[in-house]
């Protein structure tokens, strides 16, 4: 099937993706647009795995305040080379991420930093919210998991719904930029700040 340059524009400007990569995608989906989204992703997902062993040491800091200056973030974002990290796609995940963290105040990146003393209160509570609904304690077990997976989308940045568009989560605009840039990509760390906080 012959692609046109529209369709390839289209995707282009949809995704940010390089044109050769949408021209690709584009011809692998026979002209579907969505399922050429499906496969840019999927590439964002194959980048990350490759440069798995890579060092991440270049990067930026982010700082964000919200209108009204009730709400500051700032947020560590490492790539491997200083030139990704003047670009614009890296600045503006950057930003995106920090809104983010003012949004929808994220505790931990990602599941693997919830500490083991937080995942077992978690536990727990949700334990006994399912027997005091009756649940059978042959499916506590499976109603505690699936919860736990809210738990992960409540508080894990990498797991949360983007706040511009929620079909997204942030690991999915992060394997994007690691697609569109070919290097990888980590969230360091962040803070925030929202005034009259633990007073």
């Amino acid at each position: 099937m012959a692609i046109s340059i529209e369709q390839i524009k289209q995707l282009r400007e949809k995704t940010g993706a390089g044109m050769m990569d949408c021209k690709r995608a584009l011809e692998e989906s026979n002209g579907d647009m969505e399922q050429a989204v499906v496969a840019l992703r999927k590439k964002g997902i194959q980048v990350a795995t490759k440069r798995e062993g890579k060092t991440a040491s270049e990067g930026i800091v982010y700082s964000y305040i919200h209108a009204g200056s009730q709400v500051g973030t700032m947020v560590e974002i490492n790539c491997e080379t200083d030139f990704v990290a003047r670009s614009e796609p890296f600045v503006n995940f950057a930003k995106e991420v920090a809104m983010q963290i003012a949004a929808m105040q994220p505790r931990y990146i990602g599941r693997e930093d919830v500490p083991p003393e937080d995942l077992d209160k978690e536990r727990e509570i949700l334990v006994e919210q399912a027997k005091a609904e009756g649940k059978p304690d042959h499916i506590v077990e499976k109603i505690v998991e699936g919860r736990l997976n809210k738990f992960y989308s409540t508080y894990c940045l990498l797991e949360q719904p983007y706040v511009r568009d929620d079909s997204l989560t942030i690991q999915d605009l992060l394997n994007d930029l690691m697609a569109k840039t070919g290097e990888k990509i980590v969230i360091r760390r962040f803070v925030r700040y929202q005034v009259g906080e633990e007073l």
